[in-house]
């Protein structure tokens, strides 16, 4: 591992200093709660003790974890037995995470590098992310290229006590982004002595091999303790050559292979006969290339043109540290501080080189040889390049996170307590991008000799120069990297306090209070190179950046109204300056638990949430590009073509796009509704039953090109009124080559897309989970649980003369409509072993013409106790060695984001216990 080496520079470290000391004073969007401790199934006996525990959505401690909200709690063990990789796994499992994701085998994203979740089917952007009860910086690139995130990839799984999943809106406790629910990564506070954990694996099909070591420890001295851990990790990519049913994109018998040397007539629009060249070149792409005879006339191309470029998870070597240390000052009083960093390298791949002859004007030129307008293309193999890892994007990645305050007792109270607290987290992100240089067209095609009269280049090009295969040497002689460098920052000065204020006849009147200040930022640099010229079709590309500063000031109150019912009311007001202006929000919430006994409790809660919009929309400049594949709707339409045999359907690359961002969006208002029960007659059993409603106006949205396409030919065809709000728009952003255009007539030109206000969207559902702890005497131990999330209804309207969009029902809408997931857990002796089943709900086929069938996944994992010291586990991932496929729409043949095509899974892992 080379991370301290190859990424020495503009460390998240050096960004904490450069930012945070000298601008302490600042105020900023970030968010600290109380940390909880430990808080697992024992949270029902340690309630009965009367032991006060601090439970995420609440800044009150209470003596149990059931409050107003329900709160989803995954342990660190729940990570490794239930047959979870990561804590990215642990939470994209969760019934509650109903969203779609772009995600490491998605493609050409803005973030291979990264992961994120869409609890509620919401968007990544409406969740809160929080480690140890405080924000942490954003990932420095935006998702999709439009919205913030945090990135869940790189939280040392080994430190992990414990993640509790709020499972509402909480913007009067925790501020902006609190709409779809909060998850808080606890970390560990307390260690004795040291662990070791190996674990490696990789999938039964190939590729994806990876390790893991972790070491953890801690202790204390007199009143100084301690804790930390070190991990560290390497995984190997997995290619779509890799996967039978995805290694050709021609395997289904209706798409033709891919187009990999063409020349094509412009004036007649058909391509001229290869001759023997597909017979020469018969070699590259494995062996794969053929002459093939398209309704346009012959060209070479092959199957496996796509797939050798294509890789289905990223290759990632990372290294996180993280240290925790309390000084006891005084018998009342500590000092504590944690700093976290995190060194990540990822490549991925999603296309391999092509060039298309002077595609920086036309596309097309004038050869002098035959005297005709003509456009030549050449895809270029691995074989040319040296090996498909050749063009890999890199990203080298740096997030640090330090945290410094005092917490303690108030002087002179019996009850209240305070902290104080300073915190700093930073993102850095270097990308690499192979890129072909802009002297690529007189390679193949020789000098320029001027142009004619209609402005064409002119070339009299020796056609056995594209059939000739390049050598290494050659293709770097035609290849150059651009490097762009991305980051983030955020920090909060914070100062909270809880005790009780007085007694009621059912018990004492709690009060929590905080206030905040601090600041956020974010830059976006690309490479110079850019603008210079020196790339091949490359847009011009500008930087962006942007800060803001962020004042908050909230409390919450706890009253017993009776012995059987407490009501919970928060209110909190936060003030963002940005752009020139500011934008404040005042949010509140009140909650309802009503006891009639100890074994039920019913319970009630309405929240008024917000999200700022985000940093990306706001100070995003001009920013041209193109898509890594695009669905032409209506060109398949005009030529009466399905989608699945469509020769515009998902082709690559994809249509140009120029995209502005907005200083004059609004904030993002929200409510939300949640009432439900919980019965649990003993520590061994409890089910609980909430509905929810979420809903969000104002709605900050960058439009979806896929939206405005599938839109712009259904106005087109006379499927909606062309006269509407929606085609008037979706016609407006989609521009176009004429229709007697001489090359690619009603071509795709541009995408116009934007951050908007959009007037609302609203979703509802159910939520169920139970746990039964069964003794079973000399057979053993069981612990069955299981969850499950209905979606009741998802309704969205982007304008607000438009009629709603039924999401949840629609066939261009990714997301699940139900999720389950259920485990068995057996304890005997030395013996543990868990089986866990994820039933997945319905989704819309690729080519949105019908749903196809819910898919279960099934996990295993076996521990066995050597040792006090020493144990090994076997887990195995997708048992059945199940990959859902669609071919509807052609390859992938799966359902990209919502599944993974890798197939069975296995690891073994030892775990050493050093100390006492």
């Amino acid at each position: 591992m080379q991370r301290f080496k190859t990424w020495p520079a503009r460390s998240a470290l050096s960004l904490m200093i450069a930012y945070g000391v000298p601008s302490l004073y600042h105020a900023a969007y970030a968010q600290t709660a109380q940390p909880a401790p430990a808080a697992d199934d024992t949270a029902a006996a340690s309630a009965s003790d009367n032991k006060q525990i601090f439970v995420t959505g609440s800044r009150i401690p209470r003596a149990g974890k059931e409050g107003p909200t329900s709160v989803t709690v995954i342990t660190g063990a729940d990570i490794e037995k239930q047959g979870y990789r990561n804590v990215f796994d642990a939470l994209s499992a969760q019934t509650q995470n109903t969203g779609m994701t772009q995600g490491a085998d998605y493609g050409n994203t803005f973030t291979p590098a990264a992961n994120t979740i869409s609890l509620r089917g919401l968007g990544p952007n409406h969740t809160l992310i929080l480690v140890n009860g405080r924000r942490v910086a954003d990932y420095p690139v935006a998702y999709d290229g439009s919205v913030n995130f945090v990135n869940l990839a790189n939280i040392p799984s080994a430190l992990v006590d414990r993640i509790e999943i709020l499972n509402g809106g909480a913007s009067a406790v925790y501020g902006s982004d609190a709409i779809a629910g909060v998850v808080n990564v606890i970390l560990k506070k307390k260690a004795s002595g040291f662990d070791l954990n190996v674990k490696a694996g990789g999938t039964q099909d190939g590729g994806g091999s990876n390790q893991r070591i972790q070491f953890t420890g801690g202790g204390s001295s007199g009143d100084l303790s301690g804790v930390f851990g070190i991990e560290l990790s390497r995984t190997q990519p997995i290619w779509s050559r890799q996967r039978d049913f995805m290694s050709s994109t021609s395997s289904d018998g209706v798409a033709l292979p891919t187009r990999v040397l063409s020349r094509q007539n412009v004036d007649s629009g058909k391509y001229l006969d290869p001759g023997a060249t597909c017979t020469q070149l018969g070699n590259l792409f494995y062996d794969s290339l053929v002459r093939v005879q398209s309704k346009s006339g012959p060209y070479c191309g092959s199957g496996k043109a796509q797939p050798a470029f294509w890789t289905t998870m990223t290759q990632n070597e990372s290294e996180n540290l993280f240290g925790s240390l309390t000084y006891q000052l005084t018998p009342k009083t500590e000092i504590f501080s944690d700093l976290m960093l995190g060194f990540n390298t990822t490549q991925n791949n999603t296309r391999g080189p092509s060039w298309t002859s002077e595609a920086v004007s036309n596309s097309y030129f004038f050869n002098q040889n035959t005297g005709n307008n003509e456009s030549w293309y050449r895809r270029i193999s691995p074989e040319e390049i040296g090996g498909a890892t050749r063009y890999n994007r890199k990203w080298n990645d740096v997030a640090g996170n330090w945290t410094i305050g005092v917490r303690g007792d108030i002087p002179g109270t019996n009850s209240w307590n305070y902290e104080a607290a300073y915190n700093i987290s930073a993102y850095t992100s270097r990308k690499t991008t192979p890129m072909l240089l802009n002297n690529v067209d007189s390679f193949f095609l020789g000098p320029r000799l001027g142009y004619n009269a209609d402005g064409v280049a002119i070339y009299a090009p020796n056609p056995g120069r594209l059939s000739q295969p390049l050598t290494p040497d050659e293709f770097n002689s035609i290849t150059g990297e651009g490097i762009s460098r991305d980051k983030s920052w955020t920090q909060t000065l914070s100062l909270s306090a809880n005790g009780e204020l007085f007694n009621l006849p059912a018990g004492p009147v709690r009060l929590a209070a905080v206030t905040e200040f601090g600041n956020q930022g974010f830059s976006s640099t690309p490479d110079p190179q850019i603008n210079q010229g020196v790339f091949y079709n490359q847009s011009a590309a500008n930087g962006a950046s942007g800060s803001r500063k962020r004042y908050a000031l909230g409390s919450e109150l706890n009253i017993p109204l009776l012995k059987e019912l407490t009501a919970t009311v928060a209110g909190r007001y936060d003030e963002y300056n940005f752009a020139g202006r500011n934008d404040g929000k005042f949010t509140y919430n009140t909650g309802l638990e009503f006891r009639p006994a100890k074994t039920l409790l019913f319970r009630g809660n309405y929240a008024t949430s917000f999200r700022a919009p985000d940093m990306n929309y706001i100070y995003s400049s001009t920013t041209r590009g193109y898509y890594s594949a695009t669905t032409d709707y209506y060109r398949c339409q005009a030529a009466g073509q399905p989608l699945a045999g469509c020769d515009y359907n998902n082709y690559s690359p994809g249509a140009n796009y120029i995209q502005t961002g907005s200083k004059d969006l609004k904030s993002e208002n929200a409510k939300s509704w949640s009432y439900g029960v919980v019965w649990s007659p003993s520590s061994d059993f409890d089910v609980s039953a909430d509905f929810w409603r979420i809903q969000i106006d104002n709605l900050v949205t960058n439009l979806d090109p896929d939206i405005i396409l599938h839109n712009e030919a259904n106005c087109r065809a006379g499927q909606l009124d062309i006269n509407s709000p929606i085609c008037v728009d979706a016609l407006s952003r989609v521009i176009r080559n004429p229709a007697n255009a001489i090359y690619q007539p009603n071509a795709i030109q541009n995408i116009l897309v934007n951050p908007i206000n959009a007037a609302s969207e609203r979703t509802s559902g159910l939520d169920f989970s139970g746990k039964w702890r069964i003794k079973g005497g000399g057979v053993g131990d069981f612990l069955l649980k299981a969850n499950y999330t209905k979606v009741l209804s998802h309704h969205y309207r982007q304008f607000a003369s438009d009629p709603d969009q039924d999401l949840l029902n629609s066939l261009t809408n990714p997301d699940w409509g139900s999720k389950v997931n259920a485990s068995v857990t057996w304890l005997r002796g030395p013996w543990t072993s868990t089986a866990q089943v994820t039933r997945y709900g319905s989704l819309p086929s690729a080519d949105q013409t019908r749903r196809i069938s819910p898919f279960a996944l099934v996990n295993l994992s076996a521990s066995y106790q050597i040792s006090p010291q020493a144990s090994v586990s076997l887990i195995v991932n997708n048992v059945f060695n199940s990959v859902k496929q669609d071919n509807t729409a052609g390859w992938p043949y799966y359902p990209t984001g919502n599944y993974n095509p890798y197939g069975r899974q296995g690891w073994l892992e030892f775990n050493y216990h050093f100390g006492s």
